[in-house]
């Protein structure tokens, strides 16, 4: 964390925030992406917005990149995933999957929406995904 930035940090948070708010608003849905990517499989009647909703947050992601290439990296450099074996990734990503079926909800349903609507429920998903990450990153060794 020796490159903190709490500028982008605050102007991230407040993107997600209004994107949260304009899905409640607009369409009386949370923005929970565990939920929206869940229901393209089998496909809902309402597929049309979560395709949007999916499609509009990678494109998002790519336009930042391309106008702010360095935007996260050190000393200027790009910013570059860790480097992690093909197996690791997959039995990660089944666990991620299998933790959101079970609470019901991922951090992004979880942490920005349920909190934001003061659910209990909500508040003890985020406890258990906080306290998860630091046994997973002790247990690991992985530094930033």
């Amino acid at each position: 964390m020796e490159n903190f930035s709490p500028i982008t940090a605050l102007i991230g948070g407040a993107m997600i925030g209004l994107a949260s708010a304009i899905l409640w608003i607009f369409n009386g849905r949370i923005a929970g992406i565990s939920g929206i990517f869940g229901q393209l499989l089998p496909p809902a009647r309402t597929i049309i917005w979560r395709l949007v909703f999916l499609v509009s947050m990678i494109g998002a992601t790519y336009i930042t990149y391309l106008i702010l290439p360095n935007l996260g990296g050190e000393n200027g450099a790009k910013p570059e995933l860790v480097d992690s074996s093909i197996l690791w990734v997959a039995i990660s990503g089944l666990l991620i999957g299998l933790g959101t079926k079970i609470s019901n909800g991922c951090t992004s349903g979880h942490g920005v929406c349920g909190l934001a609507r003061f659910s209990l429920r909500s508040l003890i998903a985020v406890i258990v995904f906080f306290i998860t990450a630091i046994v997973t990153v002790s247990v690991s060794g992985i530094t930033l």
